[in-house]
């Protein structure tokens, strides 16, 4: 089936009704342990969160992995720029964004294509206790909001 075949039919995979920005569908969207993708396309996600207990401020998470997986409709195929940015409760960014280029193809088979996005982060650092998220945008628009609580480790209990 042609690209311009698969236009025409303006098939949405998850339902014309969905209430979305566009027809994107963010499938996963996840702070991590760690994530990876197998030679299959299948996203692998070890050890979500949206909670870290920290001992001392400024807070130092010595490892964590974004996980993003994507579904793109037909019409969406070209270059796309996806942007993760790590936010404090103010809105303000607690590190440099993390651009990904991105060039959706699809099969010549197929009505939609799925991305997996894996986005490793060393060292993130946290200023203070409070509320922070990850934000998610596709060509400079919000597509989803990962959050994170950063708290004060709780006291040991007495022996």
């Amino acid at each position: 089936m042609s690209s311009a075949k698969r236009r025409e039919k303006k098939f949405v995979p998850w339902g014309a009704d969905c209430d979305l920005i566009g027809p994107m569908n963010i499938q996963v969207a996840v702070l991590c342990d760690a994530a990876t993708q197998d030679s299959s396309s299948k996203l692998n996600v070890l050890g979500a969160f949206d909670t870290i207990y920290a001992p001392q401020t400024p807070a130092v998470h010595l490892h964590c992995a974004v996980a993003l997986r994507v579904t793109f409709a037909a019409g969406e195929e070209g270059a796309h720029r996806l942007a993760f940015n790590f936010i404090n409760a103010d809105g303000r960014s607690i590190m440099q964004p993390i651009e990904v280029p991105v060039n959706v193809t699809l099969p010549e088979d197929a009505h939609f294509v799925s991305l997996n996005f894996v986005v490793n982060i060393q060292q993130l650092q946290f200023p203070e206790l409070g509320l922070y998220s990850v934000d998610v945008r596709l060509d400079g628009q919000s597509q989803a909001s990962i959050p994170l609580s950063v708290k004060g480790m709780p006291p040991r209990p007495a022996a």
